[in-house]
């Protein structure tokens, strides 16, 4: 797909418009101002480009494996201080709340130096265009100076108002000439006529150990001005994409080295969320929407565009923080949460334990208090770093007592570890101890040999004051046992540290990993009563452990075409529950035990979903031979990625799963994982492709080829055609007459033969309920019960009563609280209705086929609760999803 390509509407294909094969952003420097008053984000990215070298090839003619995608692996970052360019203010709003067109204004910030020009170029509105038009194709006066014979940085954009675009002139950085000779390399056709672009060269190139210096320059560079003669770069930006020309530079190598791009978000850009949060306070977060971070800045998407990164955040009169990476990402990493949240101790602060109590329900706001000196609210990002706010860490700090749905007289922040010595860890004096990295340059913890042995990272819990109870009872807890646990499994941590936020209700999913930090849903969270047991953190615990897999599985090693899933999702699945068995130190026995259970669970979910779904969203490789592959300019498009039906299948995680799982039973499960541990150490910090995995495996053991499993047998099986494979049907059978399972099926059988007896009983007398013991049993086990009892089309209201008053399903786990709401809502138990509202209200991640169930029994009182449910949350409510359930109920 070519820059002047529009995406076709008929389809549910993403476009990857970034023309990675001429040209590769290696670091950006972003500068941005949080508005929670208006809703949007302010600033500029600086990015530092360097051209490819006689432009890339086709994946298809590269068969050098994934390391031949990570052209970009060799840049680094440095440290982070405050600074930056431009930010909007006053932007004038229409009626409708949509932005009128005219001129910004480019408010002067301290630390920059002032440019030529103090007025931006207005961009939203081409009057000669309709309405419509202008919506999706912005140009800036410059462009049509320009011709198709000058070079196009493409860069994947959406939902963003662009004001200007601008080269940076790097030639008054006084560090320009302290590059040792070693190090001062004349690539990429760079001569010494052009001394900025070989300045810029020179700092891609410098080697990790002088990282920091590397981020102090990349720093001092983003606040020079622009050019000399004080003139922007044409841009146009389209629907899905923004495109930037220099009149004159004909190809990559002529076109500038270092550009500033001044934009704002909109408050419905796709890749933020605008939300309250539990405690009713505005908060804002990067959402792992479909289209990625394209619509909080400008950017390269395409998974093989790996950079680093260095981002300062600030929310006006409060707080400044500054991140980093310095490992090589893809720009879908970068992670933004800015809100009020405290941090999760354990103990209860005493200036918190009124609020604590006060909040009798999730979400709930409790009365205006004044809370001091405990709370610490705010900015979190994914990256090394810290605060330069005005809170002092350990010191208290007055927080308002006034409205608590704005942020303009409390503190609005939140910095991922403060301490100096974690987030400025020198890296300088690393050697090689026998780790042989395959990436590029980068400040490895695989190589240093003081992370081998580091069971824990440093980490640290955040969530809203009404939850912290329930954090601290489960996530804290928990924390520690699944981080050490993960080590045991997996060896070093990819990562330094790690920071959990509990987020609002509305996120769309139970979890989200990047890098250092991980986004939870309180679903995962016991509500803490007696009674819920310590079974109940079993998905806090399981989720946990899901999620910290990402940090090898999905972030250290990525998928190199975004169509795999499952090589993120399937392994993390995999590896949750032998990474959850060491957290709770269970016998092999036990694992293998709950191991089968799950597997059971899994299969039948997705027994369910095949049957229910497009086959041609079954597919884990959906692009088959051709998976991989770009366009001449590196431009691509994620097949299916904006299809609805997919954002709530699980196929990549379910099937991806079981195919380890096979996998397994071919090699012996304790080979297997050796086997997953030498392949970490062999492709971390890459992207990769299922062959890349199962080559090595069928290398490593060969019998499996003389056994007929070649890579073209596991295609053909596995991954490239819809359905169930073979192996499963079979293993299922087995799991289903597993011990576990089997006590869950005597259960059922005392629950059938109850509900019969209850039935053609009169009203007149009154019968004494025969006394029967019921077993205890885990959560997972309460999840089998519950749907091996929806499948009886008829159960007695008074078999439901006691089967209620046996369990307490609303006191136990998300997972059992579903399927307990299923229960209901199909035999119309109206008693238990409030457990419904409650879990379509809180457990918004879960929720949205049980609006369908709601509505398909055309009953009047359960399609009523399902409106009143989506008029209490649909403000806060994902947007895919508010779609999905506005579809079942209007």
């Amino acid at each position: 797909m070519e820059p002047h390509e529009d995406l076709n509407p008929d389809t549910d294909d993403l476009p990857l418009r970034a023309n990675t094969n001429h040209i590769l952003v290696r670091h950006y420097v972003l500068d941005l101002t949080v508005h929670p008053e208006r809703r949007v984000i302010s600033g500029s990215v600086v990015l530092f480009l360097e051209p490819c070298c006689g432009g890339r090839g086709n994946a298809e003619e590269d068969d050098s494996g994934p390391g031949a995608g990570n052209g970009a692996s060799t840049a680094e970052a440095g440290g982070s201080q405050d600074g930056s360019v431009c930010r909007f203010r006053d932007v004038d709003t229409t009626e409708d709340g949509t932005k009128a067109l005219g001129k910004r204004r480019m408010e002067k910030i301290p630390g920059a130096e002032e440019r030529q020009g103090g007025e931006l170029q207005a961009v939203s509105g081409i009057e000669s265009k309709t309405a419509a038009q202008a919506e999706n194709i912005h140009s800036s006066h410059l462009w049509e100076t320009t011709s198709d014979d000058d070079f196009t940085l493409v860069l994947d954009c959406c939902d963003l108002d662009v004001s200007k675009v601008e080269e940076v002139d790097v030639t008054s950085v006084s560090a320009m000439d302290s590059f040792p000779s070693e190090v001062a390399s004349e690539r990429s056709g760079v001569s010494s006529a052009n001394p900025q672009a070989a300045f810029i060269q020179k700092l891609v190139s410098w080697p990790s150990n002088r990282w920091r210096q590397k981020h102090q320059l990349f720093l001092l560079c983003s606040q020079t001005p622009g050019a000399q003669d004080g003139s922007s770069l044409p841009f146009q930006r389209d629907q899905w994409s923004l495109q930037v020309r220099k009149k004159g530079a004909a190809s990559p190598q002529e076109f500038p080295r270092a550009v500033r791009i001044c934009y704002e978000t909109r408050p419905t850009g796709r890749s933020v969320r605008w939300t309250k949060d539990q405690d009713d306070r505005v908060c804002v977060y990067t959402a792992g929407s479909p289209i990625n971070n394209r619509a909080l800045f400008p950017c390269q998407e395409p998974p093989v565009a790996m950079s680093t990164w260095q981002a300062t955040v600030r929310a006006p009169s409060f707080s400044t923080w500054s991140y980093y990476v310095t490992m090589p990402m893809p720009a879908s990493t970068f992670t933004l949460a800015v809100g009020h949240w405290c941090q999760v101790t354990a103990e209860i602060p005493p200036a918190l334990e009124g609020e604590v109590r006060n909040r009798t329900d999730c979400g709930k706001t409790a009365k205006p208090g004044d809370v001091s000196g405990e709370r610490t609210e705010a900015g979190l990002v994914s990256g090394l770093g810290s605060s330069s706010s005005k809170v002092v860490k350990g010191s208290p700090h007055q927080t308002s007592s006034g409205d608590r749905t704005t942020c303009s007289d409390s503190t609005f922040s939140y910095a991922p570890l403060e301490d100096q010595a974690l987030s400025v860890t020198d890296y300088s004096g690393m050697v090689d101890d026998g780790v042989s990295c395959s990436h590029g340059d980068y400040p490895c913890r695989f190589a240093e040999r003081s992370a081998w042995s580091q069971r824990l990272i440093p980490y640290r819990v955040f969530g809203p004051v009404g939850l912290l109870q329930q954090a601290q009872m489960g996530v804290l807890q928990l924390l520690p046992r699944c981080l050490a646990a993960a080590h045991a499994v997996l060896g070093v941590h990819p990562f330094p540290r790690l920071d959990i936020l509990i987020v609002p209700a509305g996120f769309s999913s139970l979890g989200m990993a990047s890098p250092h930090i991980i986004f939870l849903s309180q679903s995962v969270l016991s509500d803490g009563s007696p009674g819920s047991g310590e079974s109940c953190l079993s998905l806090c615990g399981s989720r946990l452990c899901h999620e910290i897999a990402h940090s090898w599985f999905g972030l250290v090693i990525g998928a190199r075409d975004w169509t795999e899933e499952w090589i993120s999702e399937g392994f993390a699945t995999y590896l949750e529950d032998i990474i959850w068995a060491q957290a709770q130190q269970l016998s092999l026995h036990e694992t293998a035990e709950q191991s089968d259970l799950k597997a059971l669970l899994r299969w039948r979910r997705l027994s369910d979903e095949l049957q229910n779904s497009q086959e041609e969203l079954q597919i884990l490789r959906p692009n088959m031979e051709n998976t991989g592959q770009v366009s001449e300019s590196g431009s691509s498009t994620v097949k299916h990625a904006l299809n609805p039906d997919k954002t709530f299948m699980q196929v990549h995680y379910l099937k991806g799963y079981f195919l380890l799982r096979f996998l397994a039973s071919e090699v012996g499960d304790e080979q297997f994982m050796d086997f997953f541990r030498l392949f970490v150490k062999k492709y971390h910090g890459q992207l990769i492709l299922s062959q890349d995995f199962l080559q090595m495996l069928l290398i490593i053991f060969p019998d499996m080829e003389r056994k007929g499993l070649t890579l073209s047998a596991i295609y053909a099986e596995w991954l490239d055609r819809p359905g169930i494979p073979k192996w499963l049907y079979e293993r299922s059978s087995v799991w289903s007459q597993a011990r576990l399972v089997e006590e869950v099926k005597a259960e059922v059988v005392k629950w059938i033969l109850l509900s019969q007896s209850h039935q053609g009983k009169g009203r007149k007398r009154r019968r004494i309920e025969p006394k029967v013991n019921y077993k205890e049993l885990t959560s997972e086990q309460l999840v089998m019960l519950l749907e091996l009892l929806l499948e009886e089309s008829e159960l007695s209201v008074a078999t439901i009563r006691t089967l209620q008053r046996t369990y307490n399903p609303h006191k136990q786990d998300a997972e059992v609280r579903h399927r307990w709401c299923e229960l209901v809502v199909k035999h119309g138990y109206t008693q238990a209705y409030g457990d419904v509202e409650h879990f379509l209200v809180h457990d918004q991640a879960m929720g949205v086929y049980l609006y369908g169930e709601l509505m398909v029994h055309e009953d009047p009182e359960q399609q009523a609760l399902a409106g009143r449910c989506l008029s209490l949350v649909q403000e806060e409510m994902d947007q895919s999803a508010r779609r999905v359930v506005e579809e079942m109920i209007l």
